[in-house]
C-alpha cells in the first residue's frame, strides 16, 4: 500500500473519502517530511470533522473548497503551516470551531494565518461595502506580517472563480469585477505570474462572457495558421543557438485571452493586429547567454526600433527579470521575444513563493520576496488611513503595473507609477520629506511641483522647516502614499478649525438671537449635549463647523426656542481668513478672492463654501436659505488666491508667450493655461492665476490690456 493510502486508511468514518486528499498528500510527498504531512492529514480530519454536512452552491462536499486550495499551495511548494492553514481557512467562519481550538491543535502561526484571511461577518457594519473595504484591511494587516496570508487569499479566490458558475449572476458579477480590480494585481504585485493569469482569465469570462467567448472562438481559429509559423520560427532560433553552443529551450508562448482583450481596449486595435502577434520565450543557463541570445536573434530578425526593455538591469517592481524585443518576423509580422535564465523564469511564473524562502534570504536584492517586503512595508503606512474605504481605495492606486524609473541625486533607483509628480517623489523618499516640500529640481532645472516625471531623470527635493503639505496636491498626485500623507495632515488641521469657527459660527447665532455661549448655562449645555448624543461641547463645535450641524438651529436648540420667539436682530457677518481646503474652501466656479462681495454656503463635510455674490451658481441653492451666512474678509490676508481671466487675442506668433511674460512681470503665477476657442484670425485664451486681492488682479487686467495684440481681457465667473 503506498504513503497516501496508508494515511487515508487511518481517518475515521466520514473523513476517510477522499476529496483530493491523495493527490494533494501525493505533492506533498514531493518536497515536505513525512512528519509534516501527517499534520497536514490531521488538519485535514479536523477540518472535515467541522464542516461535516456542509455543502457548496455545486452540490459538492465543503470540504472539497479547502482541499483545493491547499492543492494550489502545494503546487507552489509552500510548508506545511500555509498547507494547514488552506484546509482550516473556513472553519472559524462557518462552524462552530474557534480560533482557540485551532491555536491548540496546529499552533499559533497556523491559527494567525486563518485568522488573517477570515471575513468578518460577526461585525456589524453600516454596508455591505464598509464590510468588504474592512475584511481585505484586515487581511491586508495580516499580510504585512505573514505574507502566506495573502498566498493563501489568491488560492482561495482562484477556486471560487473555478466554480463561481454555481452562484447567481449578480454575485457572479461583483466577484469577477472584485478579482479584476484587486485579487490580480495583487498576483502581478507579487509577481506570481501563473496565478494572475489564470485569475484575469476567469474574471474576464463571467464579467464579460459575450466578449470572451467571441475571442476565444477567434484565437482557436487561428491556432491551426499559428503553428507551422511559430515552429518555423522556433525551429529557426534553436538552430542558430545550437550553433552558437548555447543550451537554450525556445518554446512558442500562447497568449491568455485577457490579455489580448486588454491591448485591444488600450491600444484600440482591432482583433487581427492582437492575435497575428508571435510570441516567443528563450530560456537559457545565465545571465552572459541572455545578452548573446539577444545579438544572435537580431541577427536573424530585425528589431522594431523602441521596443526593446532591459529588465534584467532593472527588474520590474515585482522582482521580474528578462531581455524584452520585438522583431519584425517573416512577412513583417511582429515576433516578441523574451529572454531570461531558469532562475528567471521560476521568478516569472511563481514570484513570492518561487523556493519558498519565508524570512529567508533577507539581503538578497534581487528575490522577489525583498520586494514583496518593500510593498508591505508601505502597505504598513496606508493602513493609517482613516476609514477602511479609503484604505482600499489606497491599494488600488497602488497596484498600477506601469512603472516609471528616476534616479536620486545619489543615483539611486526609484519606481513610480507612470504620471507620478515631484510630490509623489518627495514622499516617496520620505513622507517627512514629502510634508516639507516646496520646490524641486528634474535634470538640475527648477520646476512645479505638478511636473509629470519621466524615465531616467534625476530628481531632487527642495525642502523648508515650515512648509505643510497643500490640500491642492490630491488632484495631482499618483501614489497611494502622497494620498493618504496629504489627507491624514489635512485630518489633524481640520479638526482644530473646525472646532475653533464652529464655536465662532455658534457663538454669532446666539447673539444674533439676543444671547451668546457665556450666557448659556453649563447645565443646559450638558443637558443639550446629552439629548443630542454628544461627549462634550467640542464634538458640537466640530461638527458645527464641519457642516454637519446648522449654527442657527443648534442655538435655537440650546435657548429652547422656536422661530416665533427669535430677537430681531440683523445678522453679522463671519470673518474669514481663507483655509483653503480645510474647514474654509473657495468655489471653483467662481473664484473668490479678496475684496469681492461674498457669502458662505454651509455644504454638509465641506464646512464652509465661498462664493462671489454675482456668482451664477448660487441660483442653486436660493431654496436653502438656512444654509447661506454673512461673511466678510479679514484685513491683509497674506496668502494668494486662484483667479481666473479670458483673455481675447490676435492669431499671431508668440501672443501666448507675451501675455504669460507680462502677468508674470505683474507678480502673478499661472496655475494653468488653456484655448477656449480660435477662429481665423482670433483666439480666446483662459488663465488661470494666483493673485493676492482684488487690487492685484485690477493691475494684472490692466497691464494685459495694454498689450498691441490683445482684443479684450474678463474675469470669468459662473
Amino acid at each position: 500500500m503506498d504513503y497516501a493510502a496508508t494515511l487515508l486508511a487511518k481517518l475515521p468514518g466520514a473523513s476517510r473519502r477522499d476529496h483530493g486528499l491523495r493527490r494533494l498528500i501525493e505533492t506533498l510527498e514531493t518536497y515536505l517530511p513525512q512528519e509534516q504531512i501527517e499534520i497536514v492529514v490531521q488538519a485535514y480530519e479536523f477540518g472535515a470533522a467541522a464542516h461535516d454536512g456542509q455543502t457548496r452552491k455545486s452540490g459538492e462536499p465543503y470540504i472539497s473548497h479547502p482541499v483545493a486550495v491547499a492543492q494550489e499551495l502545494a503546487d507552489i511548494r509552500l510548508d506545511s503551516q500555509a498547507i494547514c492553514a488552506a484546509i482550516l481557512h473556513d472553519v472559524v467562519e462557518d462552524t462552530p470551531a474557534s480560533l482557540e481550538d485551532i491555536d491548540t491543535k496546529f499552533g499559533h502561526e497556523v491559527a494567525a494565518l486563518v485568522d488573517g484571511v477570515s471575513k468578518l461577518d460577526q461585525i456589524q457594519f453600516r454596508s455591505r461595502a464598509e464590510a468588504q473595504a474592512e475584511s481585505f484591511r484586515k487581511m491586508m494587516l495580516a499580510m504585512i506580517e505573514d505574507i502566506r496570508v495573502i498566498l493563501v487569499k489568491l488560492a482561495d479566490r482562484l477556486h471560487n472563480m473555478q466554480t463561481l458558475d454555481a452562484m447567481p449572476p449578480d454575485k457572479r458579477l461583483r466577484i469577477a469585477r472584485e478579482t479584476l480590480d484587486i485579487y490580480a494585481p495583487i498576483a502581478n504585485r507579487l509577481g506570481i505570474n501563473r496565478l494572475k493569469v489564470e485569475l484575469e482569465d476567469l474574471g474576464f469570462r463571467n464579467l464579460h462572457p459575450f466578449r470572451y467567448r467571441v475571442l476565444e472562438k477567434a484565437l482557436r481559429r487561428s491556432k491551426g495558421s499559428q503553428r507551422q509559423i511559430v515552429k518555423h520560427i522556433s525551429e529557426k532560433f534553436g538552430a542558430a543557438l545550437a550553433e552558437e553552443g548555447i543550451n537554450a529551450d525556445v518554446d512558442g508562448r500562447e497568449k491568455h485571452l485577457y490579455s489580448i482583450y486588454k491591448k485591444m481596449s488600450e491600444k484600440k486595435r482591432l482583433l487581427t493586429d492582437v492575435v497575428d502577434v508571435y510570441g516567443f520565450r528563450i530560456v537559457v543557463d545565465d545571465v552572459n547567454d541572455c545578452y548573446k541570445v539577444l545579438g544572435i536573434v537580431h541577427g536573424l530578425y530585425k528589431p522594431m526600433p523602441g521596443r526593446f526593455k532591459d529588465y534584467i538591469a532593472i527588474p520590474r517592481i515585482n522582482g521580474y527579470q528578462s531581455l524584452h524585443t520585438t522583431l519584425f518576423g517573416p512577412k513583417g509580422q511582429p515576433l516578441e521575444v523574451q529572454i531570461r535564465t531558469r532562475h528567471m523564469d521560476r521568478v516569472a511564473e511563481s514570484g513570492v513563493a518561487s523556493h519558498w524562502q519565508y524570512k529567508a534570504d533577507e539581503k538578497s536584492d534581487a528575490t522577489p520576496q525583498r520586494r514583496a517586503r518593500e510593498w508591505l512595508s508601505n502597505l504598513a503606512e496606508l493602513q493609517q488611513s482613516g476609514t477602511s474605504e479609503e484604505f482600499l481605495e489606497s491599494v488600488k492606486v497602488d497596484l498600477f503595473p506601469d512603472k516609471i524609473y528616476v534616479f536620486t541625486p545619489k543615483g539611486d533607483i526609484m519606481p513610480l507609477p507612470k504620471g507620478a509628480t515631484v510630490v509623489d517623489f518627495a514622499y516617496a523618499v520620505h513622507t517627512g520629506v514629502g510634508d516639507r516640500c516646496v520646490a524641486g529640481k528634474v535634470n538640475r532645472g527648477l520646476v512645479p511641483l505638478r511636473t509629470q516625471l519621466h524615465n531616467g531623470q534625476t530628481v531632487e527635493i527642495i525642502t523648508t522647516r515650515g512648509a505643510k503639505p497643500n490640500p491642492n496636491w490630491l488632484t495631482f498626485v499618483r501614489t497611494a502614499k502622497a494620498r493618504t500623507a496629504i489627507r491624514n495632515h489635512m485630518k489633524s488641521m481640520r479638526s482644530s478649525e473646525a472646532i475653533d469657527l464652529g464655536k465662532r459660527l455658534l457663538d454669532r447665532s446666539l447673539k444674533d438671537i439676543g444671547s451668546s455661549l457665556r450666557k448659556v448655562g453649563k447645565i443646559r449645555m450638558n443637558s443639550a449635549l446629552e439629548e443630542l448624543g454628544l461627549n462634550n461641547n467640542t464634538e458640537l463645535f466640530e461638527q458645527i463647523g464641519l457642516g454637519e450641524r446648522l449654527a442657527p438651529l443648534t442655538a435655537r436648540f440650546l435657548l429652547g426656542i422656536g422661530d416665533d420667539n427669535v430677537k430681531e436682530t440683523a445678522p453679522a457677518s463671519l470673518v474669514i481668513a481663507g483655509t483653503e481646503g480645510m474647514v474654509v474652501s473657495y468655489a471653483r466656479c467662481c473664484h473668490p478672492i479678496p475684496g469681492d462681495d461674498v457669502m458662505g454656503y454651509l455644504s454638509s463635510g465641506r464646512g464652509i463654501v465661498i462664493h462671489r455674490n454675482n456668482c451664477g451658481n448660487l441660483s442653486n441653492f436660493r431654496k436653502q436659505p438656512e444654509k447661506w451666512l454673512s461673511v466678510s474678509w479679514e484685513k491683509d490676508i497674506d496668502r494668494e488666491f486662484a483667479s481666473q481671466i479670458h483673455v481675447e487675442t490676435m492669431n499671431k506668433p508668440g501672443v501666448l508667450a507675451e501675455v504669460a511674460a507680462t502677468i508674470a512681470d505683474s507678480g502673478s503665477n499661472i496655475e494653468q493655461v488653456s484655448v477656449l476657442g480660435r477662429h481665423d484670425d482670433c483666439s480666446m485664451l483662459s488663465f488661470l492665476l494666483q493673485v493676492h486681492d482684488r487690487t492685484h488682479l485690477a493691475r494684472i487686467i490692466r497691464s494685459v490690456r495694454k498689450m498691441p495684440n490683445v482684443l479684450r481681457v474678463q474675469r470669468d465667473c459662473a
